[in-house]
This record gives C-alpha cells, structure tokens and sequence, in this order.
C-alpha cells in the first residue's frame, strides 16, 4: 500500500526521486493520439543496438470481462512485428514462433499508479511519473523481452490514489480486500480475467487470440500466463490463489490455469489490518501442488513497517507454509541494508 503512507512522506518524495538514481534508466514514452476510437498508440522504443525491432505501446480502454458492465483499461506492449534473429526466433508466421509469440505477462499495479497524464496533473502523483503506468510497461517489456505485457489499470482509483481491484475481488472504497474463497464459474479473478483477456487480445487483432469460455481448444497452443501484481495489485494474485482448488477442478477453467507459469508478488501491500499474503494453510498447499512457480520479492517497507508488524509476518508464513508442501518459492529481500522508503518500494519493479 503506497497512498495512505505517502501523505505522511510528502515533504521527502521529491528528495528521493532525484537523489535515488534506478539503475536501469528509464525511457520517457512518446504519445500521440490516436484516430483509431479503441484508444492511444505510444512510441515505445528503448535504447538498443541499430536495427533491433521496435515494440509499441497501446492503450484498450474499457475493455470488458466477465460482463459487459465490468471493465478495465489495459496497455499492451506488444512483441515487435518481426522477432530478433537474437532472439530465437523466426518469421512471425512460422509455427515455432506462433508459439513463442503467445506469452503475455500481466501486472496488476499499486496505489498512485496511472496513465502518466492523469499522474502529471495530480500533485501527489505528478512526483510519482518515472512509475506511470507506461514507463512501468516499458520496464517489464525489459524483463520479459519475449512476452506480450500487459498492465491492467484499476477499475476506480479513489481519490486518485486508492487502487480498487473489485472487478478481481470485492472491496472497500480503498481497495482493501474481502477475499471469497470459494469460486465460482460465472464470476471471480479468473473469469474476470480471462474474459478481459480474451476481449483485448482481440480488440488488439492478436493471431490466434484466447477464447472467453471453453475447455482445452479455447487455449491456443503455446499460450503461457505470467502474473504480476505490485503492493496493491497482489489482493489480484491473493484471490486467484483462494480460488484455484476450484478454478483447477472445473474443466471449463483448468487448461487456462495451467497456461499460469509464474506468479510474482512484489512487495505485497493493502489498508486493510490483515490478508495482506495468503496464510490459509490449506490454500497455499493447493498453489504449492498446482505446479506454478512462486515468486516473493520484499522491501523493509513492507515487511519491516512496526506499524504494520503483521505484513512481514504473513510474508515469512508465505514462503515457510509453502515450503513445506514441497515447493520452492523465489524469495528475495532488496534494498535490505537501505533505510525503508517509497522510492525502494517502486524500485522493486526494476528489480525483481
């Protein structure tokens, strides 16, 4: 959780953004509008040798999911429209890279967090713009240089701070959750967002898109899922985890959950007094056996805030709980030897 803590870190906010240099520099995205009514086109090049190909970022605007009511903005950096001889791999149409082509990382961001013109007018989130929404998918384009990344926005950003993930998950003004944990095939994080999936990579005229219902031949061949949620985006990946004995159980729901390689949280954080990391001993055997790998990435402020002792608690019964239904989850703790700060905290997302 970012907002409810910045107000109180206001009059250092700007120190820290100039005096912490990231190590990976970011590159600013050049944005034109578009006369095409789904939504925003962006120049996404980075620095890279002459010739590599270039990625571009687009922007979906309430793109739906499980119903026509509930919605979404996404942006998508796509993968460029001819893959790198370096890369491995081959002419866009060949079979080998059809399938290559048709892995997508998904992030689920934190409070603050938005397109970078609402940021830019906004003056907590105007000293937050190295972190929009855009630069943060530019940075994971870097992280994941062979996926499709896609950053899904809030549904409401309560005062333009509060993060509110209820098309995922019910919850407050705030965005703090009331996690179900039961699931349901017509309704929950999985539907949601394999519907809203479906819908953008079509809306996207993405080859051989996800279908929005349907067993194994709904699932294109070679389609692979990696999840990201960052501090309040995790409530995201937290409910998906209390749903997936059911989600695995149901034939209709299973081949997309197993299309799930990876799931990453990155310095899990909510308003609410508890669940900030799944602790159910029963729900995490279910993720430990589901085969997906596991990843935790921390920073002391998360897990090392007095005020909210109970953050890191649930973190380490996370990872031990885990653990001991014989998975082998990837954990790390940056910036451990630095004084906790929000800038770390964003940092994380350079850094895992």
């Amino acid at each position: 959780m970012i907002a409810a803590r910045a107000l109180k870190h206001t009059h250092t906010l700007g120190f820290y953004l100039i005096a912490v240099s990231p190590k990976k520099v970011m590159t600013s995205v050049a944005a034109t509008t578009s006369s095409n009514p789904r939504g925003l086109h962006a120049s996404a090049s980075r620095a890279a040798a002459p010739g590599s190909p270039q990625r571009r970022l687009q922007r979906l605007t309430a793109v739906p999911g499980s119903s026509p009511r509930r919605v979404n903005d996404l942006l998508l950096l796509l993968l460029p429209d001819k893959a790198s001889p370096s890369a491995g791999y081959g002419a866009p149409d060949s079979p080998g890279n059809c399938s290559r082509n048709n892995r997508h990382a998904v992030f689920f961001h934190g409070d603050i967090q938005n397109f970078q013109e609402e940021m830019s007018v906004q003056p907590e989130g105007s000293q937050w713009l190295s972190w929009s929404l855009e630069q943060v998918a530019l940075t994971l384009g870097q992280r994941f240089p062979d996926h499709h990344v896609w950053v899904v926005r809030a549904s409401r950003m309560y005062l333009h701070k509060f993060s509110c993930y209820h098309n995922f998950v019910e919850s407050n003004m705030f965005g703090a959750p009331e996690h179900s944990t039961s699931y349901s095939k017509d309704y929950g994080a999985f539907h949601h967002l394999r519907s809203l999936l479906s819908h953008a990579m079509e809306r996207a005229n993405l080859p051989n898109p996800l279908q929005p219902h349907g067993g194994a031949d709904s699932v294109p061949s070679g389609f692979s899922l990696t999840l990201v949620g960052f501090s309040k985006g995790c409530v995201v990946l937290n409910q998906m985890v209390y749903e997936l004995a059911g989600a695995r159980s149901d034939p209709q729901m299973s081949h997309f959950v197993k299309s799930i390689s990876d799931m990453f949280w990155l310095d899990g954080g909510h308003p609410g007094g508890s669940e900030t990391w799944v602790t159910d001993k029963q729900v995490l055997k279910e993720l430990a056996e589901s085969g997906v790998t596991v990843h935790a990435h921390v920073t002391p402020y998360e897990v090392r805030d007095p005020m909210r002792a109970w953050v890191g608690r649930e973190h380490g019964h996370f990872v031990k709980t885990l653990e001991e239904f014989g998975a082998s989850p990837h954990q790390q703790m940056h910036f451990e030897d630095e004084p906790a700060s929000i800038e770390n905290h964003f940092r994380v997302i350079q850094e895992f």
